[in-house]
């Protein structure tokens, strides 16, 4: 699983993972795991699996890390 950062959490139910890379990787609350949306905070690391969404890609099983 690769690993990153939520960079921006929204009030709409979805967020942003900096990978590292240029381009911060999308997230649904549906996608989150073990945890509520509500529970995630910005500058938490987070592992996710890359998928792919209808919009391009995003963050799958996304985990925080303890």
């Amino acid at each position: 699983m690769a690993e990153g950062t939520i960079k921006r959490l929204t009030d709409k139910g979805f967020g942003f993972i900096g990978t590292g890379g240029s381009k911060d990787l999308f997230f649904h609350s549906s996608n989150v795991e073990g945890v509520s949306y509500e529970d995630l905070r910005e500058g938490q690391r987070v592992s996710y699996t890359d998928g792919q969404g209808p919009k391009g890609p995003r963050a799958e099983n996304v985990k925080p890390i303890d």
